[in-house]
């Protein structure tokens, strides 16, 4: 049997403006449920893995629960350009075994990754 990630959920303070920032900045499509708390977020690829977005819960803080998302793109710096103009920064541009990721923050302080990785040459020696 084949398993794939399909979906990671976050929780968070502000539903609304963590949909809308994956949206803005990802491409993400917005999808809700009448009576359903939860709003999940499709991926703009079909090779990729949807957000859940869950309301957190009182005594719990953001950031709790350790997650980070990793976007793959082809060209990092580039991304990192457009983002920055739609005011979202990156950290440092990293370089390391034929690819680059850049480190930065969502809204309620979760860990999101930009990299290259899943594009670099693959190593043919045994």
């Amino acid at each position: 049997m084949n398993v794939s990630l399909g979906r990671i959920l976050l929780y968070v303070k502000d539903v609304e403006s963590m949909a809308l920032f994956y949206k803005d900045h990802f491409g993400f499509r917005i999808l809700r449920e009448e009576g359903d708390r939860i709003v999940e977020l499709e991926s703009p690829t079909d090779s990729a893995c949807n957000i859940m977005l869950h309301p957190l819960a009182k005594g719990r803080k953001a950031g709790q629960t350790l997650v980070k998302l990793l976007f793959d793109t082809e060209d990092v710096e580039g991304f990192c350009a457009i983002s920055k103009k739609k005011g979202l920064i990156f950290g440092r541009i990293f370089h390391a075994n034929g690819y680059s990721f850049a480190n930065a923050k969502d809204p309620a302080g979760n860990s999101i990754s930009v990299s290259s990785r899943h594009f670099r040459p693959q190593n043919t020696s045994s």
